[in-house]
């Protein structure tokens, strides 16, 4: 008999449990695009595409200017978002979105690339500088603060000084820097949920194992 009440009262409420409200904000950049696909620049995408996938949840939705997609990561409803205002604008989908869920910064977690690491390191930190990157820069300009928690993935510095940064980030990684990068996703997935489901250190910790 209790099942038939259940049944009812799922009937009656349109068949679903009421979903969580969104309290997480996970956001990968890159630049939209088939031609940007393997850049360096768009090592964040990548990274939110695995995590997508772990969660088996879908990042087609088109809304805050960017491809957004919800899961449940522990107990917690997450955002997942792929700006496609390009890197220099990463900002105002970010940023949109943060103001109509009410999310504050320490609450935005950004996956991004950094030439400052070698590919295969992978950082994470809870604030700091835009570091001369620009989605960062734009994202820091939109929620008016730097004390969001972001994770770097290393995508190797330049091969010199004059080598022009643009050339560099919108360059294709070679087959072995793809390899060393995927290998750790499994890492950044980890730690992300960590981080979100409340344990920053033990997050930060495990990126640093392996690198």
């Amino acid at each position: 008999m209790a099942d038939i009440f259940e049944l009812f009262r799922r009937i009656g409420s349109g068949g679903e449990e009421k979903k969580k409200p969104v309290g997480w904000i996970l956001a990968g950049l890159g630049n939209p695009g088939m031609e940007y696909r393997g850049t360096r620049h768009n090592a964040g995408f990548c990274a939110l595409d695995y995590i997508a996938e772990k969660l088996s949840a879908r990042v087609d939705r088109v809304r805050w200017h960017a491809l957004c997609g919800e899961a449940e990561l522990g107990k917690e409803q997450v955002l997942l978002m792929k700006p496609e205002t390009f890197m220099n604008a990463s900002g105002e989908a970010v940023g949109e979105a943060a103001a109509f869920y009410k999310i504050p910064p320490e609450r935005v977690m950004i996956l991004h690339d950094d030439i400052s690491f070698a590919p295969g390191r992978v950082r994470m930190r809870r604030a700091g500088s835009a570091g001369g990157h620009n989605g960062l820069k734009s994202i820091i300009a939109h929620l008016g603060s730097e004390n969001f928690p972001r994770v770097k993935i290393g995508v190797g510095e330049k091969p010199n000084r004059e080598y022009p940064l643009a050339d560099w980030v919108l360059g294709r990684l070679s087959e072995e820097d793809r390899r060393v990068i995927e290998a750790r996703y499994p890492d950044i997935f980890d730690a992300v949920a960590l981080w979100i489901g409340g344990d920053p250190e033990r997050a930060m910790s495990r990126l640093s194992q392996g690198s």
